[in-house]
């Protein structure tokens, strides 16, 4: 006779039923997202699934969300409202790889912003107003290797803003107002081989020279190399990019050499000096010689007169002084014979020795008066 079919317990049966209670639990838990809101890994607002993702976007969050975990390895923060991003933004996400921040309107990006995120490997900007960007921003990256900035406003990007960024590799710049960029920027970036230009207002002058050259030594892909024209000068509008040779840039002026330039620096505070110290000589060479007429003009003014002569004035027919009496006398003048019809003019009196030094002692004080 045969037992009923209850009396023998089914093979899985058996086995679940003497299975330990922690193989249920970690069935139950890869059966549901370890990563819902209000886990411990994962920030509040956002849904987390396993491997560290955490997906917060389109949730029109006003600033990044709080609550980020060492244990987050990409954060997808796209289409919210998130306007600036403060310094140390991303505080405990220190193993973060992936950030996406697409179509934010972000308008600020503090210099810190990015402070801790060493092991980031792909940051996405795209789609925002960015205007500019601050020395530094993107300088902790040194892990980074793909940057998206593709669709802001920006005007320059100068390469203290990115920094050294040793293992990048793709940088996207297309649809802002960049007319040129800046000389040393694609210079720190040795790994780059992938770079996305279209859609800018380029100028083709002597600061498209460095542009022009990692064009011809990295080659875009046909479709992208002709959409990158010239804007302006008007004599080479729509002319593309890549078909300046360095031939072209001939007249441009060439960087000045380490050597030049320490010419330059040396020179420069020398002869500064040099000038200075002439100025100094002749200005005190002409205040001494100003001081030392000014002192001659007061001495001739504060002298006294000199005393009249006490020595009558020879007579003037030639006559021997009285004070002289042993002198002899002097022959007479012979008188000039008068014309016939002749008026007799009447002597003058000639003017003393002490008029005349009175006159000139004067005239010299008043002139000394006038100069002072």
């Amino acid at each position: 006779m045969r037992s009923p079919s209850w009396s023998r317990p089914r093979p899985l049966l058996l086995l679940l039923l003497l299975s330990p209670w922690p193989v249920w639990a970690q069935v139950s838990a890869t059966a549901s997202p370890s990563g819902s809101p209000g886990a411990p890994d994962c920030p509040e607002v956002c849904t987390c699934v396993p491997g560290g993702l955490a997906s917060c976007s389109a949730l029109s969050l006003p600033a990044v969300p709080a609550g980020l975990s060492l244990r987050l390895r990409a954060l997808l923060l796209d289409h919210n409202r998130v306007r600036a991003l403060p310094p140390g933004a991303f505080a405990g996400a220190g193993g973060l790889q992936r950030l996406d921040l697409r179509e934010n309107g972000l308008r600020s990006v503090h210099g810190r912003a990015f402070w801790g995120l060493g092991a980031l490997q792909l940051l996405d900007l795209s789609a925002n107003q960015l205007e500019a960007l601050a020395p530094g921003t993107f300088a902790p990256l040194r892990a980074l290797r793909n940057l998206s900035l593709a669709g802001n406003r920006l005007a320059s990007l100068e390469p203290a803003a990115l920094g050294a960024l040793p293992v990048l590799r793709s940088l996207s710049l297309q649809d802002n107002q960049l007319a040129a960029l800046a000389p040393g920027l694609l210079g720190r970036l040795p790994a780059l081989d992938a770079l996305h230009l279209r859609g800018n207002p380029w100028g083709c002058g002597c600061a498209l020279r460095p542009l022009c050259a990692w064009l011809r030594r990295h080659p875009p892909p046909a479709s992208e190399a002709e959409t990158l024209l010239c804007v302006w000068p008007g004599r080479l509008t729509l002319s593309p990019l890549t078909a300046f040779s360095d031939a072209a840039f001939s007249h441009c002026a060439q960087p000045l050499a380490l050597r030049d330039l320490a010419v330059v620096y040396a020179l420069g505070p020398a002869s500064f000096l040099v000038s200075l110290a002439a100025c100094l000589v002749l200005g005190s060479g002409l205040t001494a010689c100003r001081a030392r007429r000014r002192r001659r003009c007061r001495t001739a003014a504060l002298r006294p007169p000199r005393p009249p002569d006490r020595n009558p004035d020879p007579d003037p027919h030639g006559s021997a002084s009285p004070a002289d009496p042993g002198a002899p006398p002097l022959p007479p003048k012979p008188e000039r014979p008068r014309q016939p019809g002749a008026l007799e003019a009447s002597p003058m009196p000639l003017p003393s020795l002490y008029t005349l030094c009175r006159g000139q002692q004067a005239t010299q004080t008043e002139n000394c008066v006038t100069f002072l």
